[in-house]
């Protein structure tokens, strides 16, 4: 084999072992992350409980504050359909009847 085609060879073989590293250093700091991951999640489950639990209450208090809202429009709704029909009344020469105590 010529000297050229040995050359050739080992840089193939040295990028080869170069891209060998690099796979292993991968598979490394994959298989840290995964430990990482599950690590935290075995420390953290009352952490995860009290997220959960907090988010439960913003639901809960979104789902009230959304509820007041809406009956705040539709009584604003109510108010002005009764201004409307006091209107129409007026125009007629009529009112609703109102006791007074």
């Amino acid at each position: 084999m010529s000297t050229e085609k040995m050359g050739k060879v080992e840089e193939h073989f040295q990028r080869a072992l170069g891209l060998k590293k690099m796979v292993d250093r991968w598979r490394s700091s994959h298989t840290r992350c995964l430990w990482q991951v599950t690590l935290s999640q075995r420390r953290n489950p009352y952490a995860i409980l009290r997220m959960q639990d907090t988010m439960v209450q913003e639901l809960a208090l979104a789902s009230k504050q959304l509820l007041m809202v809406r009956q705040a429009a539709l009584h604003q709704l109510f108010e002005k359909e009764h201004q409307q029909y006091q209107q129409e009344l007026n125009e007629k020469g009529k009112a609703f009847y109102v006791e007074r105590l």
